[in-house]
């Protein structure tokens, strides 16, 4: 494939689906501005069943996404994939699927501009808004990708249960954390959810099933 190709391919499997992921999603956080829920009762009934225990528990479960942790891991997963696996697919494959949900949060939150939850944040609110909640989508992004590049490798398929398991158990823990400590509505939650999936699925078709999918073009051809 010439250069012009690959640029072709990536800027019409990365770039335009970025960019469409974050036009919906600067269109819902502005409809939801428009036409406010009724989410407050839920942040607020978590805000007052608030306890020493689950405020430590969620303190750790908002961790799991800190930013300073998702790249710090993202950089080591992607060096041990490139190591262990001896390509770049993968490696590639994860380092987009975070940085895409994180390029289209910064980029979105702020024109956003949903204001936190009005119950007392057991966290400092940092300077991007509400929506989405960009722990979320990063440890979708995160957690999600690996377990995909995982069980890529894994034949067992008890591992395989476990692998993803583990990878969903993750962004759920870290979508409540955030909820609980009064971050997030939870259409911030869910919305960070879709498009952590939204970008693993389109780092997965650009990037690690790329040549699957061109092989399978060619048999059909054939």
């Amino acid at each position: 494939m010439s250069g012009t190709e690959h640029v072709k391919h990536y800027a019409l499997s990365i770039l335009l689906p970025m960019l469409l992921m974050a036009g919906v999603t600067y269109g819902v956080g502005r409809a939801i501005l428009a036409w406010p829920t009724r989410e407050t009762s839920v942040s607020r009934s978590l805000a007052a069943d608030r306890t020493s225990l689950w405020n430590t528990l969620t303190d750790v479960g908002s961790s799991l996404s800190d930013t300073p942790y998702i790249v710090a891991l993202t950089v080591i997963a992607a060096i041990v994939f490139r190591l262990v696996y001896r390509r770049r697919r993968e490696p590639i494959f994860l380092i987009v699927a975070v940085w895409s949900q994180s390029l289209i949060f910064l980029a979105i939150s702020a024109p956003v501009g949903r204001h936190r939850p009005p119950v007392p944040h057991i966290d400092q609110a940092p300077p991007t808004s509400s929506f989405p909640s960009g722990h979320v989508s990063a440890a979708v992004a995160f957690y999600c990708g690996m377990a995909l590049v995982l069980t890529t490798h894994v034949r067992n398929r008890v591992l395989q249960v476990l692998i993803w398991a583990l990878g969903i158990a993750a962004p759920v823990a870290v979508g409540f954390s955030r909820l609980y400590r009064g971050m997030h509505f939870l259409t911030d939650v869910l919305w960070g959810v879709l498009l952590g999936v939204g970008c693993v699925v389109m780092a997965a078709r650009a990037i690690l099933y790329r040549r699957e999918r061109q092989r399978s073009e060619l048999v059909r051809s054939a």
